[in-house]
């Protein structure tokens, strides 16, 4: 009798990258034009008018600095200080909480609010590496994976992928396979990270989906094993990641704005990876990650466990300034002593979005008050 693992080849159109697959992915990284032209125009921009002179030697100093690089645990390094190194010049500090309670030995299922596209699971992987604890498997959405360059980046960190696109019975056979590949990696002791919902809370309105729920206990139906005592073996863990500024939050609002304006709103080809540079290159004030205990109440339904989860998110969400202003801007807050700095600095930022789009802004910092609010 075969024991099924989360490396059988049945999972191989969804699994991270193993380590013999490392340096291949890392090579088509290094020739990607679009990476290097992203590089160019971040770092270069006043020169991007000599992109076919910079390519090449962009090109030769990738390859020096990271051709090398032969397992996901030697990137995972470079990531660490590349994160490292983002704290110090693009924040003012991130403080984890909660994590020195995790046992090393266990892989537990970590669901969060969902801010930012790669920075959100990133964090929650760095306060697990200062806390000298195995990093996660990313759940992404297929989605955010257009160009290979992009299934490269997020495979070679760990993600493994969601299946959105798909429909009907194909839909439903990638959910089980997601589902299984979600309940092998726990019992393997690999660590699960997965958004509360599908896509970023662009309104700052942070709710789960049961429908993920639903997803996690397909394999637990399979073995028939009742819902409660499922949800116990999964090792859930509610995480609240709280930004004092959102790099993304003028482009949230836009796209909000011409939905209510215009009924929908088309994304431009590389928009999610502009989103993502953008996450990672904008200033972002102070962080707070709070994980909250392990989840081992009786619950008879995805949409009990969901309200649990919402109820963690919302208690432990850090209320920064910015939140408290736009709450109190919008009739929402409650009174507050705030710092004439922190007053003049989020005004200046809303100031830079367009008249009609500030009030999307506004809201958007302001919810995780009113969501607290409900509590207290």
């Amino acid at each position: 009798m075969t024991i099924e693992t989360s490396e059988d080849s049945r999972f191989d159109n969804i699994r991270p990258y193993r380590d013999e697959e490392v340096p291949a992915a890392i090579e088509r990284i290094m020739n990607d034009d679009l990476v290097v032209s992203k590089i160019i125009n971040f770092q270069f921009k006043k020169l991007s008018f000599l992109s076919w002179l910079l390519k090449p030697i962009i090109k030769r100093i990738l390859r020096k600095k990271y051709g090398n690089i032969k397992t996901v645990a030697e990137l995972q390094k470079y990531v660490a200080k590349f994160l490292d190194s983002m704290i110090k010049n693009n924040t003012d500090g991130v403080v984890f909480e909660g994590f020195e309670k995790l046992d090393p030995k266990e892989g537990y299922l970590f669901i969060s609010n969902h801010r930012d596209i790669s920075l959100d699971p990133a964090l929650v992987d760095l306060g697990l590496h200062r806390h000298n604890l195995p990093t996660v498997r990313i759940a992404i959405g297929d989605n955010l994976l257009r160009r290979q360059v992009a299934t490269d980046l997020m495979k070679l960190n760990q993600s493994f992928i969601v299946n959105r696109s798909a429909k009907g019975r194909e839909l439903l056979k990638a959910l089980s396979d997601l589902s299984d590949y979600i309940r092998l990696s726990l019992k393997e002791k690999h660590s699960i990270w997965i958004a509360q919902r599908e896509g970023r809370a662009k309104d700052g309105n942070d709710m789960t989906d049961p429908a993920i729920l639903k997803m996690f206990y397909m394999a637990g139906k399979k073995l028939k094993i009742p819902f409660n005592e499922y949800v116990k073996e999964l090792n859930i863990v509610p995480v609240a990641i709280s930004y004092e500024f959102d790099p993304g939050d003028a482009d949230k609002a836009h796209e909000l704005y011409e939905k209510s304006k215009n009924g929908e709103y088309q994304k431009s080809e590389f928009e999610d990876i502009d989103s993502i540079v953008k996450g990672i290159s904008g200033y972002k004030g102070r962080i707070h990650i709070k994980v909250g205990n392990v989840i081992k109440e009786n619950f008879e339904t995805p949409e009990e466990l969901a309200g649990y989860i919402d109820r963690y998110i919302h208690q432990n969400y850090h209320l920064f300034p910015s939140n408290l202003i736009a709450a109190r801007s919008i009739g929402e807050g409650r009174e507050a002593i705030i710092n004439p700095e922190d007053e003049e600095k989020f005004n200046s930022r809303i100031n830079l979005v367009p008249i009609e789009e500030r009030e999307f802004v506004k809201k958007y910092y302001a919810k995780p008050v009113s969501n607290a609010m409900k509590y207290n």
